[in-house]
């Protein structure tokens, strides 16, 4: 008993429960209580005040008791002239179950959010929040907050055995009172204070602390969206994904941010009336710092409170999907910050990294790369990725850092890294985590996508686990997406010398299912908007900015655009201010958002142009080889066998009198053209319609002369 009570007084005690709250002792029931800077305890349960005896100076109460005192029983604990009534948390027993420790431990806990964090709770009539971390390396770990004056003496937790999880029930706390933990370390002694890992709401920042249980009360009205969902067939459907920043689409005159529920109002319906399917959200996970756009995340299972509550973001996701649009979320398995109040040595110890950090440590971001290979962190991992898809409705997730998360050796030299067990550079640990995460999206989340942002050779990334993939629904085409920019920034006169740039991707096209990504990334860091990568003067560049994006929407694979392409946002993209909406007040800039908008809605109302991207005979090429001209052409079919014929001048030469390969005789009309003046182009084109003559070329049975604007492409669509 001596050695307990040293234990709790010098705040070191592993399992407080073995000393505090209500046992059989001798034939006696006693209760004890422990609070530092209590003066008095009375027992409320008893017709009058029943009082603690004070055995230890430091402030250890005691009350011995021939009956057995109801349960649960309340205390007054007095401060001076001021009394506090509380139930007492230590009357109560454990609440997790053993199998949901062996499954955390096993890493298959895939709803770890459910045992772990601060949840809303009842025991017996009472209610409270039920604490609970995971800290293996800890002596003693404590709830702090506003409620016990942030002092890690008061609230110790329970160790709930050699799994390192540990629990503490607290009756009376508010939802969204503020805490934190305090660990001890058990080897070095050292006090930590952290943030929750799994805490679901977060104060804002600059402030770190975790919020206890925020409320969930949002009444969701999407069951037709998400019976919809799970049905479709989206391998052969229309996905055109406009990637959003949302501190920075729009802004108030101040400069404060816009809201959730402002974002429901205006975004999704500037969205919906420019023929997007999807929004991606770059990661709102909670994120201290504002410059790292969410990838330094910190709070894994809390949306960002800088746009408001997560009701807030479900209301966001509710009024999606009742405008049929879907929703993405960028998510960061790949690595986490340094800061020393969250993930970052938890416990005093590499918990959820790599001691070494030639296995933990990214060198080019200076993060910490997770521990795939331990089960907790795995759980971890996977209870976030369920999180979103189940509490928010998130309509699927974009990996992020793949390539980063496969490779051990990625982004260093020889001696920087360790290869795996067979001698090898491939990160087995990673391999096995994504291949489970994505059959758990598949399997709980009907409809649900899984998108890698994966830039190597690797194979199979996706394609189904049973054969050898890793099981994404879609990968990310970073090979297109290069080459097609390093081609466009060429001036026109070089660039028969580059045809190849254009005309490579498809030997690999179908090897994945693609999307072909004009992102965030190609718009930052000194890399200037899309518009001042093209050459030329003023109208050269819209007009290879249209041309640009009329290739993008009419290639094989899913589109995505990040925000301000579609308005040819002048300047390098800057987190910190709204895009430069005042543009489109100027032609060039509105004449390139309604081509936007009109490529969007051929996009999804033309089956030839989506419905086989992921198939070789939904493409074929017209003509790949006339370098000299700097011109393309090549059809999109649909499964009816209907084709589309489009022509790519890559050039500022007019081409009249172009003779191009046609596969019907029939009559086609010109149902695009980037060129046109309603896009603030020169509007050269094909007026009416054209008609195929029995005339073989390019390998076709029939062909028809048209006319080929400068630096421009024109989408001919045959009629019945």
């Amino acid at each position: 008993m001596h050695e307990l009570i040293d234990s709790l007084m010098q705040a070191r005690l592993y399992n407080p429960f073995k000393l505090l709250g209500l046992h059989q002792e001798d034939g006696q029931w006693v209760i004890r209580v422990y609070d530092p800077h209590a003066t008095d305890v009375d027992l409320l349960n008893t017709p009058a005040l029943t009082k603690f005896k004070k055995v230890d100076p430091c402030g250890l109460f005691e009350l011995h008791s021939d009956k057995e005192p109801a349960r649960p029983y309340s205390l007054r604990l007095h401060y001076g002239e001021a009394v506090h009534d509380i139930v007492d948390p230590y009357q109560f027993p454990s609440t997790i179950s053993t199998q949901d420790l062996y499954l955390f431990s096993e890493g298959r806990l895939r709803q770890g959010y459910r045992m772990l964090g601060s949840i809303p709770f009842e025991i017996n009539g009472i209610q409270g929040v039920r604490f609970a971390v995971w800290a293996p390396n800890a002596e003693r770990v404590s709830v702090v907050g506003e409620f016990n004056q942030w002092d890690g003496r008061r609230h110790p937790m329970r160790s709930l055995g050699g799994g390192g999880v540990w629990e503490l029930f607290i009756p009376g706390i508010a939802q969204h009172t503020l805490y934190r933990y305090e660990i001890r370390n058990r080897d070095s002694g050292a006090l930590l204070t952290k943030t929750d890992p799994y805490a679901q709401g977060y104060e804002s920042r600059p402030g770190t602390a975790s919020l206890a249980a925020p409320a969930h009360n949002h009444q969701w009205q999407d069951a037709s969206w998400m019976s919809h969902r799970g049905q479709w067939d989206w391998l052969h459907g229309a996905i055109n994904i406009y990637e959003v920043h949302l501190g920075s689409w729009k802004r108030h005159p101040d400069g404060r941010c816009y809201s959730y529920r402002e974002l429901a109002a205006d975004l999704v319906p500037y969205v919906k009336g420019m023929g997007y399917t999807h929004i991606e959200l770059m990661p709102i996970s909670e994120h201290p710092l504002d410059e790292s756009w969410g990838y330094q995340c910190t709070g894994y299972f809390a949306p960002t409170s800088r746009f408001g509550s997560p009701d807030d973001l479900r209301f966001f996701i509710d009024t999606c999907h009742q405008a049929d649009i879907g929703v993405l979320l960028d998510w960061v398995p790949a690595h986490f910050p340094q800061d020393s109040w969250a993930l970052a040595r938890f416990d005093g110890t590499a918990l959820y990294e790599h001691e070494d950090p030639r296995l933990g440590f990214h060198q080019d971001w200076g993060t910490h790369i997770f521990n795939y290979g331990r089960n907790e962190v795995k759980s971890f991992l996977m209870s976030s990725a369920h999180y979103w898809l189940n509490e928010f409705h998130f309509d699927g997730l974009r990996v992020d850092a793949v390539a980063s998360m496969l490779y051990l050796d990625y982004s260093r030299k020889a001696g920087e890294w360790i290869p795996n067990k067979y001698g090898g550079r491939e990160n087995l640990d990673a391999v096995d985590f994504l291949r489970e995460m994505n059959i758990m999206v598949h399997e709980e989340f009907p409809g649900a996508l899984t998108f890698a942002e994966e830039s190597t050779a690797w194979p199979g990334v996706s394609r189904p686990v049973y054969l050898g993939g890793l099981g994404f629904s879609v990968k990310w085409n970073m090979g297109w997406m290069n080459d097609t920019l390093s081609y466009f920034h060429h001036e026109p006169v070089h660039r028969r010398y580059h045809h190849n740039q254009l005309t490579f991707g498809q030997i690999y096209a179908y090897s994945e299912n693609f999307v072909m990504p004009f992102s965030h990334d190609e718009v930052v860091h000194g890399k200037g908007s899309l518009l001042s990568k093209m050459p030329g003067d003023a109208w050269q560049k819209f007009a290879n900015l249209r041309l640009l994006l009329t290739y993008q929407m009419t290639s094989p694979g899913k589109k995505l655009n990040f925000m301000g392409n579609e308005i040819a946002q002048g300047r390098e993209w800057q987190s910190k201010w709204e895009l430069e909406w005042w543009q489109l007040g100027q032609d060039m800039h509105r004449g390139m958002q309604n081509l936007s908008h009109d490529l969007n809605q051929l996009y999804r109302t033309v089956p030839a142009l989506h419905e086989l991207d992921f198939d070789p005979s939904g493409f074929s090429w017209i003509d790949c080889s006339d370098a000299e001209k700097s011109v393309l052409s090549y059809q999109r079919k649909g499964r009816d066998g209907n084709s589309v014929v489009i022509a790519l001048n890559l050039t500022p030469v007019p081409r009249e009198h172009y003779r191009i390969g046609l596969p019907a005789q029939k009559q086609y009309r010109e149902v695009l053209n980037s060129d046109s003046e309603y896009y603030a182009g020169s509007n050269i084109g094909n007026g009416g319609l054209i008609q195929a003559e029995a005339m073989p070329w390019m390998g076709l049975p029939y062909s028809a002369v048209i006319s080929l604007p400068p630096l421009a492409g024109v989408i001919l669509v045959p009629q019945d």
